[in-house]
């Protein structure tokens, strides 16, 4: 049933527009912070002001140790209505022309595809945005919403949200609510929505391999002196096992198996051979057997080189024997796994690999933990019912490979259930050249925010 709510949105949709391009042209990089702290504050300053405009109350910017969370509430529902926290991030990934942009990624542009290419239109301040402006539709057409809502917006969630623990175990009773909404998933296909139940947890580290004092000349000392970089490539060759599972012992002791009504769930949400070609250009697919595609990036953790460094990597050739040597490596985790465990038996795996001839260390850089959703619950069926009217179809259950980490410190500090709706799309190249974002969607997402709203109301307490 269309409301004036949605009647507002639509009618309103091209300032909405307007809007999020205004803000995905702040280059919030969290990642620069010696560069970018200042556009990372404006872009919370952006959205605290939208929110104080449309009616939203007690907006502030709460201080963490990094970059400030934006925080808002509106609590006139009353006591007896229930209350939904709306999380997102206002932080973006760095992107530069010559990482492979077609058109500059802090210049969004609208193309004939309806698709707004820029860098954070996707992830995530074009899902985030989709909350603000339901509220405001609402609020603009009613003068109250159904039920109460806080807003949590944070700046570090591209850099691990790594003082977002700490923030929410300091304000339990301020974010306490009844339900947390995440729009920062995403669809297969732009035609059938998806809500993600289940998300991988992360442990990043570094491995870090010393050889000589200094740099040598590998004429003089290549033979007699064991190179680094060899060094970390011969421990690196030991992560995985011939059947492409990783060999790192205890790996796998905390891993539930998938039923077999798991398995059967998780058809429906395949990716075909087809569809990984094309979205990827790899020429066929890689990992453990076994496993179908979803279920080794839903239901199974991995092990991954991020980067490598050593040596003389400029133009030209230079012949040193390099005094050291690191990579970057991450595991992305299931239910049950804990990700400082997973960090120490890396560590001591890579220890026992080292040979007496270099030193090692194991870094963490850091974690999160995964996180599961009943899909059982009043919240998910409200969840349920909102797609089926803003998308025409009932959602599918997916289990996801990427991390958010919020979504298990909501459940460890607040106790609260949390629905991961999503309004993207799995193809719109977060994190890489050309991100983009279907306007299309977006409007949607408002659309089944406003629904969402309805529901939850409904349901009451």
């Amino acid at each position: 049933m269309t409301t004036q709510a949605h009647e507002f949105a639509h009618a309103n949709a091209e300032r909405f527009r307007q809007q999020l391009m205004e803000l995905v042209r702040i280059p919030s990089v969290s990642a620069y912070a010696s560069t970018h702290a200042g556009e990372v504050r404006r872009a919370a300053e952006w959205i605290a002001n939208d929110m104080r405009r449309i009616g939203v109350q007690n907006v502030e910017l709460l201080p963490t140790g990094g970059n400030p969370v934006v925080f808002g509430e509106w609590l006139s529902a009353g006591a007896n209505a229930p209350t939904v926290l709306m999380y997102g991030h206002y932080d973006v990934q760095p992107a530069a022309m010559k990482d492979g942009w077609s058109s500059e990624p802090f210049e969004p542009i609208i193309r004939e595809d309806g698709f707004m290419y820029a860098r954070g239109s996707s992830d995530d301040k074009g899902q985030m945005f989709t909350h603000i402006k339901a509220v405001e539709s609402i609020l603009a057409t009613r003068g109250k919403l159904p039920v109460n809502v806080k807003f949590l917006i944070e700046g570090e969630e591209e850099v691990g949200s790594k003082n977002l623990e700490s923030f929410i175990a300091a304000n339990v009773e301020r974010l306490k609510a009844d339900v947390c909404v995440i729009s920062d998933t995403g669809f297969m296909h732009k035609d059938q929505p998806v809500i993600t139940y289940a998300l991988r947890g992360l442990t990043y580290m570094e491995i870090h391999v010393w050889g000589p004092k200094q740099d040598l000349h590998s004429g003089g000392y290549g033979g007699i002196v064991h190179n680094p970089a060899l060094a970390l490539v011969q421990i690196l060759s030991k992560m995985h096992n011939a059947d492409n599972s990783v060999a790192v012992p205890g790996f796998y002791d905390d891993v539930k198996g998938l039923s077999a009504e798991e398995r059967e769930a998780m058809k429906a949400t395949d990716i075909s051979i087809e569809t990984l070609k094309a979205d990827t250009g790899v020429s066929q697919a890689w990992g453990e057997a076994a496993y179908t595609l979803r279920e080794r990036i839903g239901a199974r953790p991995t092990l991954e080189i991020n980067g490598l460094y050593s040596g003389h990597i400029e133009e030209g050739a230079k012949t040193v024997l390099p005094a050291r040597a690191m990579a970057k490596v991450s595991c992305r985790l299931v239910a049950n796994q804990n990700s400082v465990k997973i960090y120490e038996l890396v560590r001591d795996y890579v220890a026992s690999l080292t040979p007496p001839t270099v030193r090692s260390e194991v870094k963490l850089l850091n974690r999160g933990e995964p996180a599961l959703t009943p899909i059982d619950t009043p919240a998910m069926n409200a969840a349920i019912r909102a797609y089926e009217q803003g998308w025409g179809k009932a959602p599918l259950f997916l289990r996801e490979g990427g991390s958010i980490p919020v979504v298990s410190d909501f459940q460890k500090y607040l106790h609260t259930p949390v629905l991961m709706m999503g309004f993207g799309l799995n193809n719109d190249g977060a994190h890489g050249p050309d991100e983009h974002y279907s306007m299309e969607m977006f409007h949607k997402g408002i659309d089944t925010m406003i629904y969402l709203f309805d529901e939850i109301g409904a349901q009451g307490k």
